[in-house]
């Protein structure tokens, strides 16, 4: 056993000083794009429990968790770091570099929100839906590249007209709601626990048609 720890440290350390690999690359049984464009690329990574990828190379993301989450990371510092985050949590993560291992007994399944543009400037919003409804908009994480909000709306609540920037959507619960924008048309809107979407920027009301709480976390891109 000792005599193979050596080895494994060579392994990585050939592959910290590499060329960077692409985590689509590097594990394309566990890495799924879902959304491409020039602003980001939404990945959703599932890997079975105790399964390891490979060393690769992420730009600054927010990372949301769909499941607990259990991993060893291995950077190219050095270092090694445990991480473990609950089912619906949001991080922002710095561009890095690491290899990482599902140290759980359960497979895990996370969303990787990968950033393309530089800092930039969030869009004018007067109808702000942070500043409309703080109850049910409340922000989590904000820096220059974005702000991250995770939306709550209890059974059949509604939201007054407000405004979203360019955003990805994140279903943390199933949706069943209407919307209502500024002509008076109105659409109702369907999808699934775990489902991700980009959105455009975007005037509406929104009302929760369902029995159940919904909640969702959306990560506007600045």
């Amino acid at each position: 056993m000792h005599r193979l720890l050596p080895a494994i440290a060579i392994v990585l350390l050939t592959g910290f000083q590499g060329a960077a690999q692409d985590p689509v690359q590097a594990s394309p049984g566990d890495v799924k794009v879902e959304v491409e464009n020039n602003l980001v690329r939404v990945l959703r990574v599932k890997r079975a429990a105790h399964t390891k990828a490979p060393v690769h190379e992420h730009p600054a993301a927010v990372v949301i968790a769909m499941t607990d989450v259990r991993v060893k990371n291995h950077l190219a510092d050095g270092s090694v770091q445990d991480v473990t985050r609950k089912k619906g949590q949001a991080v922002f993560n710095p561009p890095r570099r690491h290899a990482e291992e599902n140290i759980s007994e359960q497979p895990l399944e996370v969303i990787v929100i990968e950033l393309k543009s530089g800092p930039g400037e969030r869009l004018s919003l007067p109808l702000d839906a942070v500043k409309v409804d703080p109850k049910h908009n409340i922000v989590e994480i904000e820096n220059e590249r974005v702000r991250v909000i995770r939306i709550v709306r209890e059974p059949h609540a509604k939201m007054p007209m407000h405004e979203h920037g360019r955003y990805v959507s994140v279903a943390l619960t199933d949706v069943g709601s209407r919307t209502t924008f500024p002509d008076g048309t109105t659409r109702e809107n369907r999808r699934k626990a775990g489902e991700v979407g980009w959105r455009d920027p975007v005037e509406h009301a929104i009302e929760n048609l369902g029995d159940q709480r919904m909640e969702e976390i959306q990560v506007e891109i600045k």
